[in-house]
């Protein structure tokens, strides 16, 4: 099963592309779509949405796995986030794809064991599943294979976290 996580965002969004058979891992790609602060905020949606269509298109993913979105004290930021995120679900509906989200608990909780990890480990274990010589940067790049491998690890319940039915 081809798994496409997302640790969506606005500047960094990152991602990971995982094959996971027989509880086995085999890292496809992973890596970040970044834009910049003096883009047009418009022109930053549009770059986001097309990098991963594209993405999408070339690995055929059955399934995205992406990160919810956790409270921010700065609500300008929040609020641009929330509305990349929005850009990054649809570029998996636009692609047919059955999307997933899990909660940073969840995430944690999946990875480490525990759902209070702190980020160094969960980045850690990271590295140890996917057997990579080093933890990916930047840190979302590591967040969304986080995702992926959370998903995987969750397949016997993944209609507990299905947002889109087909």
């Amino acid at each position: 099963m081809i798994i496409f996580g997302i640790d969506p965002g606005l500047a960094i969004s990152g991602y990971g592309v995982l094959n996971y058979i027989g509880n086995k891992f085999d890292v496809l790609e992973y890596g970040a779509i970044t834009t910049e602060s003096c883009e047009e905020f418009p022109l930053r949606l549009k770059k986001i949405y097309d990098c991963y269509s594209e993405l999408f298109k070339m690995y055929k993913p059955e399934a995205v796995a992406i990160e919810e979105l956790f409270y921010n004290k700065n609500v300008k930021t929040a609020i641009a986030v929330a509305q990349a995120r929005g850009v990054h679900l649809l570029a998996a509906v636009n692609n047919s794809i059955p999307l997933y989200e899990y909660t940073p608990l969840q995430i944690k909780q999946g990875i480490v064991g525990y759902g209070r990890a702190e980020k160094r480990q969960v980045q850690e274990m990271v590295k140890i599943i996917l057997k990579l010589d080093s933890i990916p940067k930047p840190d979302d790049v590591a967040d969304g294979l986080a995702v992926a491998i959370c998903h995987a690890h969750s397949l016997k319940y993944a209609e507990n976290f299905k947002i889109l039915k087909y």
